[in-house]
């Protein structure tokens, strides 16, 4: 019979990624068929994030849940890895909370999993490795589900340290991969069919600085596009300090690279982004945005912001209310500050109550949605350009994104997945689109 695996994964498209090359590595251990429920899988991988609070709860509680489970199936393998397990003591306190589980492994330990599997096979004993850095795997293990999409990793880990964040505590340093690998593992996903490449690292604006090559992120894009036909390149993420001409320059004159930049801000205010250790002013911030719109009509942008930091006062989310008016973003991902143990600004005074941070979002997010809803009234008419993603079966319709992302879907009476597909928008609701699609075999647009 056929070993069966399920993977739970939580937190980043980096996360995301990181389960297909898990998916991968299981597969090349005999376990060839990817199972929907939890218990009935032979091996359950959860892969965690530790970002914010709720991400590590959620993932505890989950595997606690399968206490009972382990119970009356002892054969069943239990295996737990990602940044969750990378922070200090934490394998050690996972295992006395959770005995049953049988394998916790790093995130420098990922690609050790096979290595894990053959040794737990012959042994009872609970195996754990979390090693603290490990040179770049440069193989493609992955087993990719997402089709027509692809993401490829271009760099590990963070030399930041805005004082909020876990990353370079469990993540590690920087560490690019090498260009010619990248170039070659995105040519390689082309001639396979795909038609959306993202290119992943915490801060890819930084690529390649701890290596000799010379390779600057721009100049990467340009080689990875260079020869090549129709597809959509997208990155993230972006830090604002390292956002500069060279990049502008390049979006602007490649047609593959998507014209929606993802800049996260996370605060609108001085004095919290200098707590932060962001290394940038908000009038630096926009005068970024302003002059990345001016270069590239059309262009948009999505960010990240956070409210309730430490010491945070309600002039002080004036301030990032304002910036978001300024900055007119297309999306905006928001987030309530999260306490994470390690990091600076867990140890400030003037932590903000739980009330006024839940306050302080919901009015961020009434904002942020107002202006996510008048984007895309402006696309009611229009004719734009849908990526087919899949297709919805309770609603019957074809999906996908075009350049910006937003959501579109439309009906077909034929496959539509992995086509770019024109689509008149007839019906606009809040970030998705509705419309009719010109029939297949259309001409697309360049």
């Amino acid at each position: 019979m056929q070993k069966t695996y399920h993977i739970v994964t939580y937190g980043c498209q980096m996360n995301v990624h990181e389960s297909e090359k898990i998916a991968g590595i299981l597969r090349q251990n005999g376990y060839t068929q990817a199972c929907e429920t939890v218990e009935e899988a032979d091996i359950v991988v959860f892969n965690t994030c530790c970002i914010r609070e709720n991400a590590e709860n959620h993932a505890m509680g989950n595997i606690g849940a399968l206490k009972k489970v382990k119970r009356a199936r002892p054969s069943m393998l239990i295996a737990v890895g990602g940044c969750m397990t990378q922070q200090d003591g934490a394998a050690q306190r996972l295992r006395k909370k959770f005995p049953f589980v049988d394998i916790v492994f790093g995130t420098h330990n990922l690609e050790d999993l096979g290595g894990m599997l053959a040794r737990k096979s012959a042994q009872k004993k609970a195996l754990v490795e979390v090693t603290q850095e490990k040179a770049i795997e440069e193989a493609d293990i992955s087993y990719r589900t997402s089709y027509p999409n692809a993401w490829v990793n271009i760099m590990y880990g963070c030399n930041n340290f805005c004082s909020y964040c876990i990353v370079p505590y469990v993540r590690g340093r920087e560490r690019s991969r090498d260009p010619q690998a990248v170039i070659g593992e995105v040519h390689s996903l082309l001639e396979k069919g795909y038609r959306e490449i993202t290119l992943l690292g915490q801060n890819v604006n930084s690529y390649a600085e701890d290596r000799a090559d010379g390779v600057t992120f721009p100049q990467l894009l340009r080689r990875i596009c260079a020869g090549q036909g129709k597809f959509r390149l997208r990155f993230m993420t972006s830090n604002p300090k390292d956002f500069g001409e060279e990049l502008v320059e390049a979006i602007a004159e490649l047609p593959q690279v998507c014209k929606l930049v993802h800049l996260p801000v996370q605060a609108g205010s001085d004095r919290i982004l200098k707590l932060m250790n962001r290394k940038y002013t908000a009038r630096e911030y926009l005068s970024k945005v302003e002059r990345l719109k001016k270069r590239i009509p059309g262009c948009e942008v999505t960010t990240d912001i956070m409210v309730g930091f430490p010491t945070e006062t309600e002039e002080d989310f004036l301030q990032t209310l304002s910036l978001v008016r300024q900055a007119d973003f297309s999306a905006a991902f928001t987030f309530v500050y999260s306490r994470r143990q390690g990091t600076k600004a867990a140890e400030m005074e003037g932590q903000i109550p739980e009330a006024v941070q839940k306050e302080r979002i919901m009015r961020l997010v009434e904002l942020v949605n107002e202006q996510t809803r008048a984007k895309s009234q402006t696309y009611l008419g229009k004719t734009v350009e849908i990526l087919c993603e899949d297709h919805d079966k309770k609603r019957g319709l074809y999906l996908g994104r075009d350049e910006y992302g937003r959501m579109g879907y439309f009906p077909s009476e034929v496959n539509r997945v992995g086509e770019f597909v024109r689509m008149k928008v007839t019906d606009a609701s809040g970030i998705s689109l509705y419309g009719t699609a010109e029939a297949a075999g259309a001409k697309e647009s360049e």
